[in-house]
C-alpha cells in the first residue's frame, strides 16, 4: 500500500516539474512513473488474489494472478514506449525550448534517492517471497532510479550547454531501456502462464532427493511447474514389486516432504509404480 502511495506522490511532483520545465525526458519519465501507479495497484490486488486458498472451481490456487498482472503490466510499459518515442521525435524536430531547469533537477535528485532506496527494498521482498508482482514492480521503481538519474544527467547537460537535443535524445535511451526491462518481465511472467518447466537448478535438487532413497529404483514423467510463489510437482516413482502399500506409502510421503521442504513453498505428489521387469532402467533417472 505504501508502494502504491509513493508512486501517486512521485507521479504527480514529475508532471508538475515537467509541465514548469517544457522537458521531453523529464514528461517521458513522468508518463514512466504513471505506469507504476497502475502497477503498483495491479500489484496490490494480485498479490492478495494470488494469497487466496485453493476452492472449488480453483483446485491449484490462484497463483497465477500474479503471473497475469507482471504480464500486464510489461504490456503497459511497452506501450508507453511508443508514446516516449513520438514526443521525443517531434520535440527533435521543433526543438521545443527547455525552461526552470532548478525545478526539474531538484525534482529528478529527490526521484532517484527514494526510488532507489524503496525500489532495493520491494525487490528484496520479491525475491524472498517468490512473488512476481513485487519483483515486476520493485523492478519498476529500480529503472525509477536509474532514469531519474538519467533524466538529472541530462537536464544538467542541457543547463550547461544550451543544446536542447540532448533532452530528446536522452527520452529516446529512455524509451530503449524501458522496453529491454519490460521484455524480460514480459517473458518471465508468459513463461509462468504457459506452465514452463522449473529452471535446472530446481529440477537438479528434485532429481537428488528421488536419487537419495534407497528405494526408488527410478522415476519417470516428473513434471513441475511454477504457479505465483508456488512450486507444483508430480512425478511416477518405480519401487521394487514386492513391496507392501504401507512401505510405498511411507516412501511417496518422505519424498513428497523432502520436496516441499526444498522448494518452498511447494506442492509434490507422488505417484507409486511397481517394478516391471520388461520396462527396466538403469540406475536412478528420468528418461
Amino acid at each position: 500500500m505504501w508502494s502504491f502511495g509513493y508512486n501517486v506522490a512521485l507521479t504527480l511532483l514529475k508532471i508538475v516539474a515537467a509541465v514548469m520545465t517544457g522537458s521531453v525526458s523529464l514528461l517521458s519519465e513522468s508518463v514512466h512513473s504513471a505506469t507504476d501507479v497502475v502497477a503498483s495497484g495491479i500489484a496490490l490486488v494480485s498479490v492478495r488474489a494470488a494469497a487466496a486458498p485453493p476452492d472449488h472451481d480453483h483446485p491449484y490456487g490462484h497463483g497465477k494472478m500474479e503471473s497475469m498482472a507482471g504480464f500486464g503490466e510489461s504490456i503497459l510499459l511497452l506501450a508507453i514506449v511508443g508514446y516516449i518515442v513520438f514526443e521525443a521525435i517531434q520535440r527533435l524536430v521543433v526543438h521545443h525550448p527547455v525552461q526552470n531547469l532548478g525545478i526539474g533537477l531538484w525534482v529528478m535528485a529527490a526521484s532517484a534517492v527514494s526510488s532507489l532506496i524503496i525500489g532495493h527494498y520491494v525487490s528484496k521482498v520479491g525475491q524472498e517471497t517468490q512473488s512476481v508482482a513485487l519483483r515486476s514492480n520493485g523492478q519498476h521503481l529500480m529503472v525509477d532510479f536509474w532514469t531519474s538519474v538519467g533524466v538529472l544527467s541530462a537536464l544538467v547537460l542541457t543547463r550547461l550547454t544550451h543544446l536542447v537535443w540532448i533532452d530528446s535524445a536522452f527520452a529516446l535511451a529512455l524509451a530503449a531501456w524501458i522496453a529491454f526491462g519490460a521484455w524480460k518481465m514480459l517473458k518471465i511472467a508468459f513463461d509462468e502462464l504457459v506452465d514452463k518447466s522449473l529452471p535446472e537448478d530446481e529440477l537438479e535438487a528434485v532429481h537428488t532427493i528421488l536419487c537419495a532413497e534407497p528405494g526408488v529404483l527410478s522415476y519417470h514423467r516428473l513434471r513441475a511447474r511454477h504457479s505465483g510463489s508456488f512450486h507444483f510437482v508430480d512425478v511416477h516413482v518405480v519401487v521394487p514389486n514386492d513391496w507392501s502399500v504401507v512401505q510405498a506409502h511411507s516412501l511417496a510421503d518422505r519424498i513428497e516432504k523432502r520436496i516441499n521442504e526444498e522448494l518452498l513453498p511447494a506442492q509434490t505428489v507422488v505417484h507409486i509404480d511397481p517394478y516391471d521387469p520388461a520396462k527396466a532402467m538403469d540406475g536412478c533417472k528420468d528418461p
